[in-house]
């Protein structure tokens, strides 16, 4: 019993911390993934405002660069302060290991030196035979002669399981020391970061001052872009309301043409009794309204449900790119400009292919303040590409995602650019909800 029970406190050293720790190196690994893919979204940053720099002239789309790569940076610093986080915890369970260990081997020791104790006391061979030959019965001889065989086995493993627990300290010390080393190595990380946070804080706040003395250009710009996209929405609307009175006028349709299907049914095989007239009464009757008119459209459901499943993956309408302006309310720093986006305006390069995020058809093509825009729709999902150079479709046409629509139209910084937008039939919704983030 004392043998199974030795056994098992060393299967307990052994085993809990091993297990623990393959949880703690779980979580610390998909931190690193995760610091891995922040430094390359800072590197992919640093190169596109290398980019914006080769302009003299501080822009919008700079400021917007400015400010993701800050947030990167702090994402950065939030994920060491994580690692350290663990690494203090590691620190803090070796050393309530270490204490627990050193504690478990007094004790061993202390058992040990009192078997042996014991042993040597009673070390001739005289008196083990004595304690043999003294036994009432052979039976009882026997149990006395693997009594000894027993406790030299226990006293064997003993010596074991010091020296195991021995090694086992050693290891956690060694282990204790390398988690000091680590955490000394993400703290210079640390520094480092928050460094270039500041370096990066100066970076933003010279482009903001230089946009300050820009106020008046800006000011007319950003009226411009309300302008247009004031009549961006005006043609937006009116083309998805003429979507909807088609899709309600095929509904319709398609609705009398079920009930004239069921009136000549009727006629031909007329209900026996009342609680058959009852049921046929019933499946004449009108089903329940959808959420959406597109819905009731052949196809257009299930469009609607695919759609909805690529929510957080729907590909961006242009390979290369970054958002200049979000979705919703925005104003500019150091300055009193302001404004409402109704989708994403998008920073690119002129003349750049812009592509249908999704399965489509084409509804309108039109004209706004001299660039095309195309709108898509998808179900009851719409989404249009603004401010195009150029389009290469026509309405009607079926689309694949992917399909290119046309080319990217240019801004006041020479550079291209783009308005995104993503509707629910009249409701606008944030198309950086729905793309993959970059």
């Amino acid at each position: 019993m004392r043998h199974c029970f030795l056994l098992c406190i060393l299967s307990f050293f052994f085993l809990a911390p091993a297990i623990a720790q393959t949880a703690l190196q779980t979580n610390r690994s998909e931190l690193e993934k995760q610091r891995e893919e922040i430094q390359r979204e800072i590197q992919a940053v640093k190169e596109s405002l290398d980019q914006t720099k080769k302009n003299r002239k501080e822009s919008l789309g700079q400021l917007a660069l400015l400010q993701r790569k800050l947030r990167l940076r702090e994402s950065a610093i939030r994920n060491v302060n994580k690692q350290i986080d663990y690494i203090q915890s590691d620190i803090g369970e070796s050393r309530a290991e270490i204490t627990k260990l050193k504690k478990d081997l007094d004790t061993l020791k202390i058992q040990y030196e009192k078997s042996v104790i014991y042993a040597y006391k009673n070390r001739s061979n005289y008196d083990f035979l004595n304690f043999i030959f003294s036994a009432s019965s052979f039976n009882d001889a026997l149990k006395r002669v693997e009594y000894l065989k027993a406790y030299r086995i226990y006293r064997e493993q003993q010596t074991n399981v010091i020296r195991n627990t021995q090694t086992l300290l050693q290891k956690k010390i060694g282990g204790l020391e390398l988690s000091r080393k680590e955490k000394d190595e993400i703290l210079e990380k640390q520094q480092k970061q928050k460094l270039e946070l500041v370096e990066e804080k100066k970076e933003q706040d010279v482009v903001i001052n230089k946009l300050r003395s820009r106020e008046k250009e800006l000011s007319a710009e950003l009226n411009s872009k309300k302008k247009a996209d004031n009549k961006l929405r005006a043609s937006i609307k009116a083309a998805i309301n003429r979507e909807i009175r088609i899709a309600r006028q095929k509904a319709l349709e398609e609705e009398r043409r079920l009930k004239a299907q069921q009136a000549l049914a009727l006629a031909r095989n007329p209900p026996k009794n009342d609680v058959a007239a009852t049921e046929t009464a019933k499946a004449a009757e009108p089903t329940a309204t959808r959420k959406s008119v597109f819905d009731a459209t052949p196809g257009g459901e299930i469009i609607s449900d695919n759609f909805e499943k690529n929510k957080g993956k729907l590909p961006w309408p242009i390979d290369k790119g970054n958002i200049k302006i979000h979705f919703g309310r925005y104003s500019i720093p150091g300055t009193k400009l302001n404004g409402n986006n109704p989708g994403l305006t998008m920073e690119t390069e002129q003349g750049a292919a812009v592509k249908a995020i999704f399965d489509g058809e084409v509804v309108s093509v039109f004209d706004v303040e001299g660039q095309s825009n195309v709108l898509v729709r998808h179900g009851k999902y719409f989404s249009t590409y603004g401010n195009l150079s150029t389009s290469s479709v026509s309405k009607g046409q079926k689309l694949r995602a992917g399909d290119v629509l046309g080319k990217a139209g240019s801004n006041s910084d020479g550079n291209g650019e783009i308005e995104f937008l993503l509707l629910q039939e009249n409701k606008n919704l944030d198309p950086a909800i729905w793309i993959r983030n970059r």
